[in-house]
């Protein structure tokens, strides 16, 4: 199992506190401009949401929609062990926190739990739900909405590689193409160095080829993590849209910082050259951070009280 470093785990909290107040400051600016536009609701057959105890939904004729934001309705914040399996519950006054399936809220140990409580915790009086990332990956853990396996989360995974961001390359301007270069080839020698494996990159709108040896090696590795953990780690890779930059952050070869950068360095390069739009970069930049970082913690709080072999990993 690996070690966790403290210092690591408190910047990563830090980081997405503060993008996460920065974030929800500009949010509030944009939704008075767009409206609801840019976070449409998630609904839930009303089957599936009699039995929520909190009021996080809102009726909305056939179905229960969960909405962003409402009113804080508690005091206090605390976590108890569970009577039976060793698992976590949350608090909130005296009431048991729930799913959005209705199922009793548990985290898997005692950090998860922590790191859940302090997301309600730091709530002002408005809960800003779409800031609750830990929350909403537990959420999706234990209700797993799609009812997928772990395999199949794993496949849908890997599937990110055939399209990773870093193996795709541009062939002009000169500038773009030696950013990238400098910058995502570092990183991608690195992830075939440690895994012995070859990915490669290509200009070609098809991308590279990845060899079916790369990918029962990934999916080996992948399989020594828990449903939980695969479930973050998926989250992370579709954040940043590269199961590379994944993989480095998670192995923590690289930080959050420089890997939602990494993963936004087109973007980027266009802003250098054409300017940023006011406020609007920096409310996706801000977002992808926060729930990058929420999704790393995800993966090494969850991976705590289970054995993740290693056998691909290089000493």
């Amino acid at each position: 199992m690996q070690v966790l470093n403290p210092t690591w785990i408190g910047k990563t909290c830090l980081l997405i506190t503060l993008v996460t107040d920065t974030m929800l400051r500009n949010l509030v600016r944009l939704h008075s401009r767009v409206g609801h536009a840019l976070s449409p609701p998630i609904v839930y057959p009303r089957s599936q949401a009699l039995n929520l105890p909190l009021p996080l939904l809102s009726v909305n004729s056939k179905y229960y929609s969960i909405i962003t934001e409402r009113k804080k309705f508690y005091k206090d914040v605390s976590i108890s062990h569970g009577e039976a399996g060793g698992m976590f519950e949350i608090n909130l006054d005296q009431r048991k926190m729930k799913t959005p399936g209705g199922k009793l809220f548990t985290a898997p140990n005692e950090a998860l739990a922590i790191a859940v409580a302090n997301e309600w915790d730091t709530q002002k009086d408005t809960l800003k739900f779409y800031s609750m990332h830990m929350t909403t990956l537990c959420n999706t853990a234990l209700d797993n909405p799609t009812f997928r396996s772990k395999d199949q989360i794993i496949t849908a995974a890997l599937k990110y590689l055939e399209t990773d961001t870093i193996c795709y390359r541009v062939e002009e301007p000169p500038t773009l193409v030696e950013l990238q270069n400098n910058e995502w080839d570092p990183v991608l020698n690195w992830i075939e160095d440690r895994y012995n494996v070859v990915i490669g990159s290509s200009t070609n709108i098809l991308g590279p080829e990845i060899p079916q040896a790369t990918m029962d090696t990934f999916r080996q590795h992948l399989g020594s993590y828990n449903f939980w953990s695969m479930t973050g780690l998926e989250y992370v890779i579709t954040q940043l849209k590269s199961v590379v930059l994944a993989f480095a952050l998670i192995d923590k070869h690289i930080t959050v910082e420089q890997a939602v950068l990494l993963s936004r360095l087109e973007e980027e390069f266009q802003i250098g050259h054409w300017g940023n739009v006011e406020w609007a970069h920096d409310v996706d930049l801000y977002e992808l951070r926060a729930r990058t970082a929420a999704g790393a913690l995800f993966v090494h709080f969850s991976s705590e009280s289970s054995t993740v072999k290693r056998k691909l990993m290089q000493d």
